[in-house]
This record gives structure tokens, C-alpha cells and sequence, in this order.
């Protein structure tokens, strides 16, 4: 049975992104299953004047599309890039015989060349949500025009509508797909959350890797390793790491990275006086050099802005901070802090940084105790409920009843 997975943004384990495409690809091709992923590149090397590349890995057959993208393009311009992946990956989609579609947001359109797909040739597709497009975008005003917003929505029913299975990716994002359309509820039954990657995780790293970047050893430390967009909200990070410089500045807090926001916030942060005091930013790494990086620090985090339709994500850096062994700070509500609380792993800030108890906070990293078990428990949940091989039995699952749906 062959697969075709649809992701614009797919990582390979030397690069820097998540790498949850990668990691259920190679599991399916353990598993019998022939992929083939259709994605894009930044990297011109080998194209020869062509639009496609290919690339075998680890089994996987990857068709690379040269179609440069960062965080910091303009609306319009990733409105462009979207456009312009939908149409080449649709004539891709096309010309390759497949039994199924994986289709992963975001952006929404990326379900369009699936939905073509089965309209001409009958294949059917699954549509994983990453994100509950365009209610986020919406909410974060990143889409105003009624109009554009009401042919979202269209669109965002009929991917739901004729896909054969959803697979959101939080129990959150579950919760709103039905609460609007009740009717799709069989559908997205399975939640199939983002990957605490535990084998990637599992190595007793004898490094010096903060060291090496900042020049002495932090003794407590909180890690953020993720993009420096605007929905990130990492000026909640600058701010709360001015209030804690008061009460403990040995609690460092480091941010490894890139994005559009970089070049502010590096400005923000000297004229806050925290700038290589106690922030420090480090340049991005791959995901296979990240566990080195978390082997170091005391937590991991995550932040997103005040909006609440954002607390629904399943963000990478959850998951690698379990699969690290670390336990987790987030500033928002919703599923994972909910499954902080229950499993306690870490620690939940109030959105409104001026509702946050400082010194709770700034005790908590210092209880050694408390992180110790905090780090074991993380761990723990993560082999429990979130591995690679909880994630691929899931879809391996859905697989085969659209197999046997379908005959295929």
C-alpha cells in the first residue's frame, strides 16, 4: 500500500522544525507501508533548473518543491508561497498512483491538492489539523476580510466533509472541529497529539554545550527552543525574566531560535538590562543536536499570546521537554495545562504576566526536589501516552480501516 504525505514544511532530523512527518513516515515504512512526501525546500542544491528534486531517506521518497520560506516573509508573500505550493504540489499529487493521502495543515489549502486528488482519482485522504484553521487566524487577526474569512470556513467544512478520516492533534482542537460541525464528530474521534520523540531523547549526553554558548554553566535554567514569531509571544519571556533578575538572577533563561521577531526582541532585551545577564539567545539547532541543549537546562518551555484559541496548539516543545525528562513552564490555559496539573510536570504561568506570582515561580525552579520528581513524572507520561509508537499504532489503526474501507 503506498502512501503519499502531504506536509509544506517537513523536517528531516538535521534540520531545525519539528520532525513528527519524518518520524510517522519512517515508522510506516517499517511497518510495509511504500512513502512517498511531498514537500518544499529553502535550499536550492540540486534542482538544476528544475522546480522538483528527489530524495530517498530511511525509505522515504521525498519530492522536494524549491520554494523558499521564513517567518519573516510579509502576508502577502506567504499568501504567495501557499498559492504557489498548492498548485505545483497538486499537479505532483497528480501524477503519482497512490492507495492513500496524508494531508497535514497548516496552512488549511494544503488539503485542497487532496480533495483534488479524490474528486479526479478516487484516493482517499486523511487531514491531520495541526492547527483549527482559520479560527486561529482569525482570532490572532491575521485574516479580517469577511469575505476571505467566509471561503476559509467553506473550505474548512469541505476538507472535513470529504476527507475519510481527521486527526487533530489535541483534545482542544477535537473540541471545536465538533462543536461547529457536530456532524464530523465519527471522524475525528482519535486525537493523535505531537511526538515526545523518546529514543531521539534517550542518551546520557556528556557535553558542554551551554557552556561552550555562553561561557559558564547556568545552575538553574529555563530552555525556549522554538521560532521567534509573533503568536510565540517571547516578550512574556523578556518580562518575566526582568522580574525574576530581581529575586534571582542566577535563573537564566535561553532562548535558541529564529524568526521575524529575533532582531526586536535581542533590542528589547538590552534596554530591559537583562541581555546576556540572565536571557541569552543562541542560534537555532537541528532536532537531532536539541537533546543535548535540554540535557542541560532545568525545564523546558512554552509560550503562546493571551488569546485563547491559541491554548489548543500541541506544540513541539511540549513534547520534547517530556521526552527530555524536564519539566514544563507554559503561560497558557487549556489541555496542557490541564495535563500538568494531573500529572504534575511542571508549571502553569498566568497569561497576564502581571497576574503571575514571581517568587512562587522563582521558587518552584529552585525546589531541586520537586523538579527531580517533576522531570521523572514528565518522562514517565511521555513513554505512557505520547511516543512514536502510541502515535503510529493510532494511525496505523486509521490506516487499515480505510484499507479495508476501501479495498486497497
Amino acid at each position: 500500500m503506498k502512501i503519499v504525505y502531504l506536509h509544506q514544511y517537513f523536517k528531516q532530523p538535521n534540520e531545525n522544525g519539528g520532525t513528527r512527518s519524518y518520524d510517522l513516515s519512517k515508522s510506516f515504512v517499517n511497518n510495509g507501508f511504500e512513502v512517498e512526501v511531498i514537500t518544499t525546500t529553502s535550499n536550492n542544491f540540486g534542482f538544476n533548473g528544475k522546480n522538483w528534486r528527489i530524495e530517498d531517506l530511511d525509505g522515504i521518497k521525498i519530492h522536494y518543491l524549491y520554494l523558499p520560506y521564513d517567518n519573516s516573509f510579509s502576508y502577502l508573500k506567504r499568501i504567495f508561497v501557499f498559492i504557489s505550493f498548492l498548485f505545483f504540489s497538486t499537479i505532483k499529487l497528480l501524477s503519482i498512483k497512490t492507495d492513500l493521502v496524508l494531508a497535514t495543515s497548516t496552512p488549511l489549502t494544503i488539503g485542497i491538492p487532496a480533495l483534488i486528488k479524490k474528486i479526479i482519482h478516487r484516493s482517499p485522504f486523511i487531514f491531520e489539523v495541526r492547527d483549527v484553521w482559520p479560527e486561529a487566524v482569525v482570532a490572532i487577526g491575521a485574516v479580517k476580510n469577511k469575505v476571505i474569512i467566509k471561503l476559509l470556513l467553506k473550505l474548512e467544512y469541505l476538507l472535513y466533509k470529504y476527507s475519510d478520516s481527521i486527526v487533530p492533534l489535541s483534545r482542544d482542537m477535537k473540541s471545536s472541529i465538533i462543536s461547529r460541525y457536530p456532524e464530523f464528530s465519527t471522524k475525528a474521534e482519535v486525537v493523535i497529539e505531537n511526538i515526545s520523540e523518546i529514543d531521539r531523547f534517550n542518551i546520557n549526553y556528556q557535553n558542554k554545550y551551554l557552556f561552550n554558548a555562553l561561557g559558564f554553566n547556568p545552575k538553574r535554567s529555563i530552555l525556549y527552543a522554538g521560532t521567534f514569531g509573533k503568536v510565540n509571544n517571547i516578550d512574556y519571556i523578556l518580562n518575566l525574566a526582568e522580574k525574576t533578575f530581581e529575586i534571582d538572577p542566577d535563573l537564566i533563561f535561553i532562548l535558541v531560535g529564529e524568526g521575524s521577531e529575533k532582531d526586536r526582541l535581542i533590542e528589547k532585551s538590552k534596554a530591559l538590562n537583562i541581555f546576556n545577564k540572565n536571557l541569552f539567545f543562541i542560534a537555532s539547532v537541528s532536532k537531532s543536536d536539541l537533546p543535548k541543549v535540554y540535557s542541560e537546562v532545568t525545564c523546558g518551555s512554552s509560550f503562546v499570546a493571551p488569546i485563547e484559541e491559541l491554548w489548543a496548539n500541541s506544540a513541539n516543545k511540549f513534547f520534547d521537554s517530556l521526552a527530555a525528562g524536564k519539566p514544563i513552564v507554559i503561560n497558557h490555559f487549556g489541555w496542557q495545562s490541564e495535563v500538568i496539573i494531573k500529572e504534575n510536570i511542571g508549571f502553569t504561568l498566568n497569561p497576564d504576566i502581571e497576574k503571575v506570582n514571581i517568587l512562587e515561580f522563582v521558587n518552584f525552579v529552585n525546589d531541586s526536589s520537586k523538579i527531580y520528581q517533576m522531570g521523572l513524572n514528565a518522562r514517565d507520561i511521555a513513554v505512557k501516552n505520547y511516543s512514536l509508537t502510541i502515535a503510529s499504532s493510532k494511525y496505523l489503526s486509521i490506516i487499515n480501516r480505510i484499507k479495508n474501507k476501501f479495498n486497497v
